[in-house]
């Protein structure tokens, strides 16, 4: 009987998955180290490294340094989120897509926003406020800081025909981020944008990116009642 051979790491997570799932390996076991898997595998032991690296990322296994590497004993589902262009996603539903500015300042920002983005308190941002619409009724509010530090070409860009969320999207990028969702309450000015009373629940993302240890921008998306984030696990 021919022993079968992986020569890429997909085929080794298949079958370390396989494994998994057939409980031939079950929650809690400690799995073959990498060298007696790569001689089992008849591949490379970076191969195999690739492959527990990925199911360690995916949540599957539970790899620590010198104890070595088991099968969760609760394994965590991971969403993929994806940062999506607003036009995008409104055109993508069938819906038509417009864009409304509302507010364009350069200014100092609140100590709030100077402290998460890590900036002097007396270094002015370029302040952005602005209206997504689907079908005539509105969608989300978008209220942006922009480190014009970081990127200086914002500061020629009037943002009246596209948003900032696509701009930076297309123009900047960025190493890392932070983000946060939450129900907040709307307040008069909020409401009066988006057509609904004061204090109604909206579903609101903040985020916050960085290119390496200077921020880019933070940003408030806060959405019309209703609104619903479907992500892919």
């Amino acid at each position: 009987m021919n022993v079968p051979t992986f020569r890429n790491w997909q085929s080794v997570q298949d079958e370390v998955l396989r494994r998994i799932h057939a409980r031939e390996w079950k929650p809690g076991d400690f799995i073959p180290n990498e060298t007696d898997l790569a001689l089992e595998f008849g591949c490379a032991r970076t191969t195999v490294n690739r492959a527990l690296r990925s199911l360690a990322e995916s949540g599957l296994l539970d790899r620590r340094r010198k104890a070595g590497t088991r099968v969760a004993m609760q394994p965590v589902a991971r969403a993929v989120l994806e940062i999506a262009v607003i036009r995008s996603e409104i055109e993508q539903r069938g819906q038509k897509y417009r864009y409304q500015l509302i507010a364009r300042q350069e200014m100092a920002p609140p100590v709030a926003v100077s402290a998460a983005m890590r900036t002097d308190t007396a270094h002015p941002l370029l302040h952005i406020r602005a209206l997504h619409v689907a079908d005539d009724v509105p969608y989300a509010l978008e209220d942006r800081w922009i480190n014009t530090a970081v990127v200086p070409a914002a500061l020629s860009e009037a943002f009246q025909e596209v948003s900032a969320n696509e701009w930076l999207l297309k123009h900047t990028p960025y190493t890392h981020g932070e983000i946060a969702f939450s129900a907040t309450a709307a307040t008069t000015d909020d409401g009066t944008v988006l057509g609904c009373p004061e204090r109604s629940p909206l579903f609101t993302i903040d985020r916050l990116t960085w290119d390496k240890d200077a921020s880019v921008t933070k940003a408030r998306i806060m959405f019309s009642p209703g609104h619903q984030l479907r992500t892919i696990l």
